[in-house]
């Protein structure tokens, strides 16, 4: 099985999948915050990779990205951007700190990669249980950089298989509407080998 040979009802498969993994992340993402953040996920594609950084808003917007590996069962990456913005946000909500005028500071570093660390948990867990495969996230890695050097790593490493990858685009939002809103961009990146896997286990084989 190659990306570019996916059915669109296999695609569907995969994206109900990715949202039912992707409400138990938003809850944990609530739980940390204190306050009702939802999500959409408007698109699932499979991508050529030299597009990524044009979907996150074009290659020099600078952003925070965490990565993990996935290991278990199938392989694969995990990639979360937040735009900066974004991400000091989410930093002085988790922790009391007025947004304005912050700086990304080792602290920052270690919240942002427990945020990531949180949410990939939460949608393997979610997407093991249904599959009824065991799904694990590595140690995140972070980066505070242009969105085409974040995303670099990641997808040089994919490249070595498929000039294609398969990407569901997930979008944060909070309802208070005295508060900015926290956006985000949750990219599943299975290794091709796995989609097999993955296939089988969510039905959409044929």
């Amino acid at each position: 099985m190659t990306y570019a040979s996916m059915t669109e009802g296999q695609l569907d498969a995969l994206k109900e999948i990715s949202n039912i993994g992707m409400g138990h992340a938003a809850t944990a993402l609530s739980q940390l915050i204190g306050e009702t953040v939802y999500l959409r996920v408007p698109r699932i594609t499979v991508t050529d990779i030299g597009q990524v950084p044009e979907l996150l808003g074009g290659a020099e917007r600078v952003v925070a990205g965490v990565t993990l590996q996935i290991l278990g069962d199938a392989r694969g990456n995990i990639l979360l951007i937040f735009p900066a913005e974004s991400a000091l946000r989410l930093i002085s909500r988790l922790l009391g700190k007025e947004a304005e005028g912050m700086a990304l500071d080792e602290l920052g570093e270690s919240t942002l990669k427990e945020v990531g660390n949180i949410l990939a948990s939460a949608y393997l867990s979610a997407m093991g249980s249904l599959l009824h495969i065991t799904l694990i996230p590595s140690i995140p890695l972070l980066a505070f950089d242009m969105a085409g050097a974040v995303v670099d790593c990641v997808l040089i490493e994919l490249s070595q298989a498929s000039d294609l990858a398969l990407m569901v685009e997930t979008e944060f939002h909070g309802k208070e509407p005295n508060l900015e809103p926290i956006k985000g961009h949750f990219f599943l990146l299975p290794d091709p080998g796995s989609l097999d896997v993955l296939l089988r286990a969510v039905g959409g084989k044929e």
